[in-house]
């Protein structure tokens, strides 16, 4: 019976060994592990302790650059204060121009681009134009009119030469544009008041007023060449140089019969390469005429944008609203429709400058704000007018 039990414990007590042993093991393992991810927590701390050391300098954004400039450019503008302005660094690439050698001091990036940004937001040409910044006194495109000639060729058959492309240049110059808002030096002196955002808005205000005159209808004598100042020809009689215009067969207003024929009429009168990128362009009152018409099936033509910003369309393109389109009257060419993009270029220098004068007009301070662009059209095809005449 005793040799029977001792036989039986036998194999249990080797499980429990083994069991034994393979517990030993795992939690060795187990401590092992601990050991490493503690070493590895102990390194991430360490890494982070040293990127937040005030002996490492945090990486600088552009705003943190500019600030410097701002704060020397609020400076002047509230007392004349020009020192800081002449002392930034001038190995800072985003400072480095502060002092304009044509005088007066180039505004601060970010009062800069606040004005920018409500020049692009404005109801002008600008909004759907070809927008491009220059560093010279002019821009020139130059405009392929032609293509390049092609033809069939056989294997063995002799190869014609084909035709030679068109160039031609157009340049346009820069023209200054000023603007001259005052404040006086009291409310200057108010650290309160925003002077940067005053003068920004006020700069915007009369700058965007000019430049939208001037896309549409400038003589091209020191401002923009309007492309309404572009000799108008019928569009059967189009040619380079000039814009094609697409009447609407009675005197002053649209024809009384079928008043949307001649809007469908100067959508097609656009070659089907720019219709895909054209809007249409005119003023309040000529839009209040024109989206009150009907096609035949009684449905309107104009549609609301869906969209808060999204602008109205007029036969499936975008309209612009620009108050210094012409009214509907005899003769007047009160829609344009076209690929403004590729039809109209502005050009313009990048910077913006301000000139303080105390003295000009005391109590008060003027700040004489200038900017170069120039504007004209670029490619005659790309624009087509209504003419509001029998022909």
């Amino acid at each position: 019976m005793g040799k029977t039990e001792t036989k039986a414990q036998g194999p249990a007590v080797e499980v429990k060994a083994a069991l034994q042993g393979f517990l030993s093991e795992f939690n060795e393992f187990q401590g092992e592990l601990k050991s490493k991810l503690k070493e590895q927590e102990n390194r991430i701390n360490m890494l982070d302790r040293k990127s937040i050391s005030p002996s490492r300098p945090a990486l600088s954004t552009a705003a943190d650059l500019d600030m410097p400039h701002k704060k020397a450019f609020s400076a002047y503008l509230r007392s004349g204060d020009d020192d800081a302005l002449r002392g930034l660094p001038m190995e800072e690439k985003a400072l480095s121009t502060a002092v304009s050698a044509d005088g007066g001091f180039l505004v601060d990036p970010q009062t800069a681009e606040q004005i920018t940004s409500v020049l692009r937001g404005a109801s002008s040409i600008r909004a759907i134009a070809n927008v491009v910044q220059v560093e010279s006194t002019a821009y020139d495109v130059l405009v392929d009119q032609t293509d390049i000639g092609a033809g069939w060729a056989s294997e063995t058959g002799a190869t014609a030469e084909t035709g030679t492309p068109q160039i031609d240049r157009i340049s346009i110059p820069l023209h200054e544009l000023s603007a001259l808002p005052k404040a006086s030096q009291r409310l200057l002196d108010d650290s309160a008041f925003d002077v940067e955002g005053w003068l920004a808005g006020r700069i915007a205000d009369k700058f965007s007023r000019a430049e939208s005159l001037s896309f549409i209808s400038g003589d091209g004598i020191d401002k923009p060449t309007g492309f309404l100042t572009h000799t108008a020809v019928a569009d059967n009689l189009w040619a380079w140089g000039s814009l094609g215009y697409v009447a609407t067969g009675t005197a002053g207003d649209f024809n009384a019969v079928d008043q949307a024929d001649a809007i469908v009429d100067l959508v097609y009168a656009l070659n089907a390469q720019y219709r895909a990128n054209a809007s249409f362009v005119m003023n309040s009152k000529t839009a209040g005429a024109v989206r009150k018409m009907k096609d035949v099936d009684g449905r309107f033509l104009w549609s609301d944008g869906l969209a808060a910003g999204e602008p109205a369309r007029l036969m499936g393109y975008p309209v612009l609203i620009a108050e210094d389109m012409p009214d509907i009257a005899v003769d007047a060419m009160a829609i344009a429709f076209g690929d403004f993009g590729a039809g109209y270029t502005v050009a313009e220098r990048p910077d913006l400058r301000i000139l303080r004068d105390p003295f000009s007009a005391k109590p008060h301070v003027l700040f004489y704000a200038t900017k170069r662009v120039g504007g004209d059209v670029s490619d005659f095809a790309a624009i087509k007018l209504l003419k509001f005449a029998v022909a």
